[in-house]
């Protein structure tokens, strides 16, 4: 099963024109995308705390298809790719009421904390990747059958 996260609009996630303000729906991506590390048996607390690995973002992008507005429940679908020894991108899919609102990449590099030099991906991270990959391709297979049927 892919991973989703469900996440409440709030009045501070809004601009003063009532609807989600962009930079804050890749806030909303990164809180799917920390939920999915602990679902998966990463501690948080030491990954983002002191580590000796890190891994920045240094691309991003949002496809805004529809407006959010503050209360709406929305359901943020993530899927990861491994695209390199040291980097990976995850894709988001940002739903409300089976509607895709938007969607949103961003790629990330492992690097080591101290040197900022680029190093390959962690036993852990490889697994968060593979697994959620397995899932992404399980679920399109699941939803491939229902479409022929």
């Amino acid at each position: 099963m892919i991973f989703t996260y469900q996440r409440t609009v709030r009045f501070a996630d809004t601009d003063a024109a009532g609807v989600v303000y962009f930079a804050n729906i890749l806030s909303m991506c990164h809180e799917a995308y920390e939920e999915s590390l602990g679902h998966s048996g990463i501690n948080i607390q030491a990954f983002f705390t002191r580590p000796s690995l890190a891994f920045p973002i240094v691309h991003a992008n949002v496809d805004f298809l529809r407006p959010m507005y503050c209360g709406d429940k929305l359901m943020i679908s993530l899927i990861p790719q491994k695209i390199g020894m040291d980097k990976f991108e995850i894709s988001y899919e940002i739903t409300l009421d089976d509607v895709i609102v938007a969607k949103a990449i961003t790629r990330h590099v492992c690097i080591d904390v101290s040197s900022r030099t680029k190093q390959e991906l962690p036993d852990d991270m490889i697994s968060w990747l593979e697994t959620n990959r397995r899932d992404a391709e399980g679920a399109e297979r699941r939803k491939s059958r229902e479409e022929i049927m």
